[in-house]
């Protein structure tokens, strides 16, 4: 059976790249999901669909001049304790731009789906123990929230209101 990624939306589909952690031992290839170090060290020629995973010492920074290039960004969460990989996606959505899709990968668990949506994720590579029904009802733990994330920009109080009409 295929691995299954789980969508902003709710809905899932087969994944459609690969996660190379180690070093590349064949021709890098579309759909393939490269470290930061070996995506930068590819030619530009070679980064075609390539898409490229960022650890939690990433500077998102350093990926800044591809994001328009980039099909998919993943970024590692080598344990749910780590939260680096929200800030990470705060700067990638805000700061510079980035609109393709933004994964989630690693120890990513149920309880943190709703939170990694707010901050820009955009689907979910859930650890294998992780129960699919339950990872859906996640994603719609809240339905409205008070503060602005990236995923809704505006606080609940201006949004209640028409522009100009609070004091």
């Amino acid at each position: 059976m295929s691995e299954r990624v789980l969508l902003a939306d709710g809905g899932w589909r087969d994944a459609d790249a690969t996660i190379l952690r180690t070093g590349v031992e064949r021709p890098v290839c579309a759909g393939d999901v490269l470290s930061l170090r070996a995506y930068l060290a590819l030619p530009t020629e070679s980064r075609g669909g390539v898409g490229v995973w960022l650890a939690p010492d990433d500077e998102p920074a350093r990926v800044a001049p591809h994001v328009e290039a980039l099909p998919l960004i993943a970024v590692d969460f080598p344990s749910f304790k780590d939260g680096r990989g929200y800030s990470t996606a705060v700067l990638l959505r805000r700061r510079h731009g980035f609109r393709g899709d933004l994964r989630a990968i690693g120890d990513v668990l149920v309880d943190q789906l709703f939170y990694l949506r707010r901050v820009g994720f955009s689907s979910f590579a859930l650890r294998v123990d992780q129960d699919p029904e339950a990872a859906v009802a996640a994603l719609r733990t809240f339905p409205d929230v008070y503060q602005g994330s990236v995923d809704q920009p505006l606080p609940h109080f201006r949004r209640r209101h028409p522009a100009g009409a609070l004091t």
